[in-house]
């Protein structure tokens, strides 16, 4: 015969699955989690079959689907989402039974979370087929305590309270309740950084911690963080499964409403997240892209994060049909292989258009500074130019070497616009100094294809000063890094002169050591009386006629 239960139902008696398929006849008091009457039913087919039995109940107390599985648990169906709305619970209780007393074990607790069940309650089923103790649990308003669940146990089903809808009506309204109160206190994005990898541990803390810098840069308030060390990464879904669930768990814990991946995802990687956890996913090059649009105030530096994140999204337009009829505004166009592919031709051509568009405004612009770098040259005023990792303190040195004020921030690129500045030597001579934007690792293709032209403009430079921060634990990893990209942008024949920033961070023996070991001259940029070596260096360089 044929079977409405789900799951395990090989080997089954024709009159086993006549019973079972009459527990969906069963009427279950809807203010009680289970009724004595529906748990004995429950058991007594639990224990002849020797099998657990999951049952989903509806607030109305009645059976919405069964579930059949083996002696150590049950597995219920997809419900195609983890997530129902945050504020609202699925109206949906699992009563389901153990072949012995076992309290709710984690699977029970993470189908209560992810699944937003009205509650859990789990059976036990004594060997003469009746129910004994019961185990329940029910989720708690956000910040409850710090906890996400509570759970009680009884010793009977006897026991059992006769409030069950009147409760779960309250603790709707409360879990509601602390949602919009806490929406209300903190806009912000709250977001678990996650980073996954074959790194060793020190490498990947090392990472994460470059992520947590980045965010902080992106105005992002970060509520958790999580690292597994995986050799090869999940095609789906980046992470392992069973990290999976425990990064959702965390984020429901802590009210996150976005996830951040160290490294770059694909439009399928970053969908299959966002809908399995209907939560926001970004990667580390999207944030990237997102403090540069935040940070950028020239039109050239606007343009040119527009660029970067037009050339970004192209490739990653596997989107939903109503946000396409959003982004398009219901464009049409011929109808081919249906609206969803037909909507989204027309906004890849949209992108297109707009990137040759920005590409053009950008050509004219760099003809313009081509023209500015004709008439420096003409004056053979020597131009010098600050190059280094991110943070390294480059509109510091900046400030302190040309007594300015560019904006300064000890964050990752707090400043993206090239500045010049000129700055008298001594003996009356005059030299341009400029700052660039900072360079990181795994810098985004997309941004520096963007910025190639601004970065190219220190081909006329005649020094290099490569400064780095000789505080950070990685400053080997930091000057290595900035090298490669000098050469990728072909600017790796300029002589340099190599600074250590931040020397004030660090004992004296540590700094002397890393200036034998790598070459270069410790300062503080923050300190205008530790400059005096180095501006001798560059006076040295510029005008030999004084050595």
């Amino acid at each position: 015969m044929a079977l409405k239960a789900k799951g395990n139902i090989d080997g089954l008696k024709p009159r086993q699955k006549k019973d079972i398929d009459k527990l969906f006849e069963k009427k279950i008091d809807p203010d009680m989690i289970v009724s004595p009457e529906f748990a004995k039913s429950l058991c007594a087919v639990s224990s002849e079959i020797t099998r657990q039995i999951g049952v989903l109940i509806d607030r109305r107390g009645r059976v919405y689907d069964v579930f059949v599985g083996d002696a150590k648990g049950i597995e219920m169906s997809d419900f195609g989402r983890y997530r129902t709305s945050r504020s609202r619970l699925r109206g949906l209780r699992l009563v389901h039974t153990h072949l012995g007393d076992q309290p709710l074990n984690s699977d029970d607790l993470t189908d209560l979370a992810l699944l937003r069940l009205d509650s859990v309650c789990a059976l036990e089923t004594l060997p003469s087929g009746l129910p004994g103790k019961v185990y329940t649990a029910h989720l708690l308003p956000f910040e409850f305590e710090g906890k996400l669940y509570s759970e009680v146990s009884y010793s009977s089903v006897y026991g059992l309270k006769r409030d069950f809808r009147f409760f779960i009506s309250e603790l709707e309204a409360e879990i509601d309740y602390s949602l919009r109160s806490l929406e209300t206190d903190d806009k912000s994005k709250r977001a678990i950084l996650v980073h996954v990898s074959s790194y060793p541990s020190e490498k990947a803390e090392a990472s994460m911690e470059e992520l947590k810098s980045l965010a902080v840069s992106a105005g992002i308030h970060i509520v958790g963080s999580v690292i597994q060390k995986k050799r090869n990464l999940d095609p789906t879904y980046v992470i392992g499964k069973g990290k999976l669930k425990e990064l959702f768990i965390a984020s429901l814990e802590t009210n996150a409403n976005l996830i951040v991946f160290d490294g770059q995802l694909s439009a399928s990687q970053m969908r299959a997240v966002s809908e399995k956890a209907e939560i926001d996913v970004i990667d580390r090059t999207q944030m990237i892209l997102d403090i540069f649009d935040k940070r950028a105030k020239t039109r050239e530096g606007k343009l040119q994060v527009k660029l970067a994140q037009l050339r970004y999204s192209l490739p990653r337009l596997v989107l939903k049909d109503d946000f396409l009829s959003r982004i398009t505004g219901g464009a049409g166009g011929v109808k081919s292989r249906g609206p969803g592919e037909t909507k989204l031709e027309v906004l890849r051509r949209r992108i297109r258009d707009s990137i040759s568009s920005l590409e053009r405004e950008l050509e004219s612009i760099s003809k313009a500074r081509q023209e500015r770098r004709k008439k420096r040259e003409k004056s053979n005023m020597p131009v010098v130019s600050i190059v280094g990792y991110t943070n390294a303190g480059k509109s510091t040195l900046l400030n302190a070497l040309t007594s300015s004020s560019t904006l300064t921030e000890d964050k990752m690129f707090a400043t993206l616009d090239t500045a010049t500045k000129r700055v008298r030597f001594p003996h009356d001579r005059d030299l341009i100094i400029t700052d660039t934007v900072g360079f990181i690792r795994d810098l985004p293709p997309d941004l520096l294809a963007a910025f190639r032209s601004t970065l190219e403009e220190m081909q006329d430079s005649n020094l290099l000063i490569h400064l780095f921060d000789i505080s950070s634990p990685s400053w080997q990893k930091q000057i290595e890094i900035v090298n490669n990209i000098l050469k990728e942008l072909a600017l790796d024949n300029i002589p340099q002169i190599l600074a250590g920033n931040k020397a004030d961070l660090i004992d004296p023996e540590t700094t002397l050591s890393i200036e034998k070991s790598s070459g270069c001259v410790a300062v503080s940029a923050n300190n205008k009386k530790t400059l005096g070596k180095l501006t001798s260096i560059i006076d040295r360089f510029l005008w030999e006629e004084t050595l």
